[in-house]
């Protein structure tokens, strides 16, 4: 079992930035990815990026170039470096980290708020 735990969401002003941090713990197996996923109200949820335990990053298209992701494999941690904030990207931002060996399998963190607004 793997357990998420999501902390640096809040209130921020459009243009604003955040930085989330997922902390994994648990029976944690290689290879792995990642990620961070969003969902805002009345919305499917929907990626925003994930990063491999080898360092390969996937990023949803319209993010690209404000969000980052990267992680540090020794703390099993992921970040989400949020820039240039706008208000369509409020929602809860969920983490994700999903086994990709043999036996796979996939775990979500409970979730953090971000809004962005004036």
């Amino acid at each position: 079992q793997v357990q998420l735990v999501e902390s640096g969401g809040g209130l921020v002003q459009p243009g604003g930035s955040l930085r989330l941090s997922c902390a994994a713990s648990g029976s944690i197996f290689s290879p792995n990815a990642m990620g961070w996923y969003r969902q805002a109200p009345g919305k499917q949820r929907e990626l925003v990026a994930t990063i491999t335990n080898g360092g390969s990053t996937n990023y949803a298209d319209s993010l690209k170039g404000r969000f980052t992701i990267s992680r540090d494999n020794a703390k099993n941690t992921v970040y989400l470096q949020m820039n240039s904030l706008k208000p369509e990207d409020t929602a809860v931002y969920y983490c994700n980290l999903e086994h990709r060996g043999v036996f796979r399998s996939t775990y979500w963190g409970q979730g953090t708020q971000v809004t962005v607004s004036s």
